[in-house]
C-alpha cells in the first residue's frame, strides 16, 4: 500500500519503531527557523517512525478507531484537578499523537522528534538509563544545565498525585498501555531557533507496555506546566499550527510559536473554558453544513456543560471528529441523502456510512459553524478512501457527551491559538 494513496498512516507506527532523530531522510533536513517548526506526521517520508510493515487498508482503519476510541474516553473522563496531563492526571491516557516536531534538550543540546499534543499539559521525555523505554532518549547527565526538582519547589506542587522519593520530586502515571515512573525535572528547551530555559518536564526512569512515544510528547495545553505556560515572556501564550494533507507528497506542516508571523486575515471565535477540563481548547460550535444545507441539530448538542464537561473541543491528537450521537446522526443522514441510492456497506469498524462505488459531487463541502468563523472542509477532510479506491467511509463517528473537532479535519487549514484574546483562529491554507 503506497502510503502517498493511503487514507491514513496508522497511529500506532510510534510504538513499532525506534530510530534515531538523526536519521531522518537528508532531503527532510529543512532548518526550523524565526520560532516555526517543521510538523511531520509519524508516517511521512521525514519520519523515522513511518511503518516497516503497514496494515492492510481495513485493519490501519480499525486500529485507530480503536486509539481513537481510547482518546476520546480519555477527554471525555478528565475531571477538574485532574487535567495535567500526562504527568498530573493519574489516569488512563491515549495512544500517540499522529504529528510529531523537533525539539532539543540539555546543554549541549539533544536532538528528540517530539509528539505534538493540545491536549496535553507537561512534556514527558524518556531519560537515558530507562527501564523499558523503547529508545535511549534524553542523556540527562551530558547536560549541564539538568537539575532534578524537589519535592518543595514550586513546580512539584503544581503537579497532581506527586510524590517524595527521598527528596524528588516523582510521579507513577499511565500513558495508555504503560504504566511510567518519572522524576519532574528542568533543563533548556530549544524549538527552531528560540531557547526556553530552566523547562520543566518529565524525565521518565521505568516504564511498561507499549503506548509510550519514542522520544517523548511535547504539551501544547492550557496548563500550568504546558509550554504555553512556561514560555509567556517569549511567545505571549499564542501559537498556531498547520497540519499537512495525509495524501501530501512532503507531509510537512508548520507549527509557529508567538505572536509574530500570524497571519493577519484570519476568523476567529472565542476560546471558551469548561471548568471540568480546564486544559482543553473548547470552542463554541453553533452548526454543521452537508453541501449548502444547514444541517437540523439541537442546540443542547453543541452546549457547553460545566457539570459534566460536555461541549466541543479542538484537538490535534485525535484523527477522526466525534460528534454527540444527535449531531452525528443528523450529519451522518444528510450526508447518505446527498449520496442517493449508492450502496451503503452498514459498518467497518466503528464507521456505519461506507461506499463501494466512486463518491463524486453530491457532497462537496463539509462545514462546521462556529461562533465568528467556519472551518470549510474539502471531500479530503472528511471522507477516507482505500488505497484501492473501492471503499469510501464517511470519516467520522458517534460520541457519548463531548464533540471533538479531530486533525483530519483540520488538516490544510491554519489554526491560531491567541490565549491572551481568549480565542482560536481558522484560515484555509495549503500546508504541505
Amino acid at each position: 500500500m503506497e502510503l502517498a494513496n493511503c487514507l491514513l498512516p496508522q497511529l500506532l507506527v510510534l510504538l513499532l519503531s525506534v530510530v534515531s532523530a538523526h536519521s531522518l531522510n537528508p532531503t527532510c533536513n529543512s532548518n526550523d527557523n524565526d520560532s516555526t517548526l517543521k510538523v511531520y506526521h509519524v508516517s511521512s517520508p521525514c519520519s523515522p517512525f513511518r511503518p516497516k510493515t503497514p496494515l492492510s487498508w481495513a485493519e490501519t482503519v480499525l486500529q485507530m478507531q480503536a486509539d481513537d476510541k481510547t482518546r476520546l474516553s480519555y477527554l471525555s473522563n478528565l475531571v477538574a484537578g485532574r487535567s495535567f496531563v500526562p504527568i498530573g492526571s493519574g489516569r488512563q491516557i491515549v495512544q500517540s499523537p499522529t504529528y510529531i516536531v523537533k525539539a532539543k534538550i540539555g546543554t549541549p543540546a539533544q536532538t528528540l522528534l517530539m509528539a505534538l499534543d493540545t491536549s496535553t499539559d507537561m512534556a514527558m521525555v524518556p531519560c537515558s538509563g530507562c527501564v523499558g523505554c523503547a529508545s535511549a532518549g534524553f542523556g540527562f547527565a551530558k547536560s549541564t544545565t539538568f537539575s532534578s526538582l524537589n519535592c518543595g519547589s514550586a513546580k512539584c506542587k503544581q503537579v497532581q498525585n506527586s510524590n517524595c522519593l527521598g527528596n524528588a520530586c516523582s510521579m507513577n502515571i499511565t500513558y495508555g498501555s504503560s504504566s511510567i515512573a518519572a522524576n519532574l525535572a528542568q533543563d533548556n528547551l530549544t524549538l527552531a531557533t528560540d531557547t526556553v530555559l530552566g523547562y520543566s518536564f518529565g524525565c521518565i526512569s521505568k516504564t511498561t507496555g507499549t503506548s509510550l512515544p519514542p522520544q517523548g510528547v511535547l504539551g501544547l495545553g492550557r496548563g500550568p506546566l504546558s509550554l504555553l505556560s512556561q514560555s509567556k515572556s517569549l511567545y505571549k501564550s499564542t501559537f498556531s499550527y498547520c497540519l499537512p494533507s495525509f495524501k501530501s507528497p512532503k507531509y510537512s506542516g508548520t507549527l509557529r510559536l508567538g505572536p509574530n508571523g500570524q497571519p493577519k486575515n484570519i476568523k476567529f471565535t472565542p476560546l471558551l473554558t469548561n471548568p471540568r477540563r480546564p486544559s482543553l481548547y473548547y470552542v463554541k460550535l453553533i452548526g454543521i453544513k452537508v453541501g449548502p444545507k444547514l444541517v437540523n441539530i439541537p442546540p443542547s448538542a453543541f452546549a457547553l456543560n460545566p457539570n459534566n464537561g460536555a461541549g466541543t473541543v479542538v484537538d490535534s491528537g485525535t484523527v477522526f471528529t466525534r460528534l454527540v450521537t444527535p449531531a452525528y446522526t443528523a450529519v451522518r443522514d444528510e450526508f447518505r441523502r446527498r449520496m442517493g441510492k449508492k450502496t451503503v456497506v452498514t459498518s467497518l469498524g466503528g464507521f456505519d456510512t461506507c461506499y463501494t462505488v466512486p463518491i463524486g459531487k453530491q457532497v462537496p463541502t463539509m462545514t462546521f459553524m462556529f461562533e465568528g468563523a467556519d472551518l470549510s472542509m474539502k471531500q479530503e477532510n472528511f471522507l477516507i478512501y482505500s488505497s484501492t479506491g473501492t471503499t469510501t467511509c464517511l470519516a467520522m463517528s458517534a460520541s457519548p457527551s463531548l464533540n471533538v473537532i479531530a486533525n483530519m479535519q483540520q488538516q490544510n487549514h491554519r489554526i491560531l491559538f491567541d490565549l491572551p484574546n481568549s480565542r482560536i483562529g481558522i484560515s484555509a491554507e495549503s500546508c504541505s
